[in-house]
């Protein structure tokens, strides 16, 4: 049994959930592998951002998202608003505050000293209900899905751009 692992980088671009078709490099990650047979795990290390697999839609509105990202977008915020204010959720609470306030990189995670930079109880929940990961068959060195089907990482945080990377792992002979 092999296993063979890579890493996608993905740019956010902050304001709206950032969506990403993966699709393309879990496919060359899956042929540079030399694994036939196995499993592909396609995999978001950061608790704000999902992978999931739906159908490639050929209409987008006009921040570029496909029609299906809107409507989920849509859905998602019917349920879980977007984190506009303090007394909105119950995160981040004073403790996770004093404790963000002590890290080497604080200016990064509060920029300015601006505590509203981690109004991204939404992202948490959002990619909560999503998942973090999908798992994908590997038939003859392909990756097992429909010509319809891809796969995309999404960033729902929507507090400021940011690097993202999205992990992929294929096991099997």
């Amino acid at each position: 049994m092999a296993v063979y692992k890579d890493t996608i980088k993905v740019q956010s671009h902050g304001g709206t959930p950032t969506y990403v078709d993966v699709t393309p490099e879990v496919k060359r990650i899956i042929e540079e592998s030399g694994i036939k047979d196995g499993l592909c795990a396609v995999i978001s290390p950061h608790t704000t951002c999902s992978v999931f697999f739906e159908e490639f839609v050929h209409d987008y509105n006009e921040n570029g998202d496909e029609f299906l990202q809107e409507d989920l977008n849509n859905a998602l915020a019917k349920i879980i608003p977007d984190h506009v204010s303090a007394d909105q959720y119950n995160y981040p609470g004073e403790e996770h505050y004093r404790e963000v306030e002590t890290w080497p990189d604080v200016d990064f995670w509060l920029p300015g000293g601006d505590r509203k930079a981690l109004f991204n109880g939404d992202a948490h929940l959002r990619s909560t209900i999503l998942g973090s990961s999908e798992t994908f068959e590997v038939d003859e060195g392909k990756l097992g899905v429909g010509v319809t089907g891809y796969i995309y990482f999404v960033d729902f945080d929507r507090t400021r751009p940011r690097e993202r990377k999205c992990k992929v792992v294929v096991i099997g002979e």
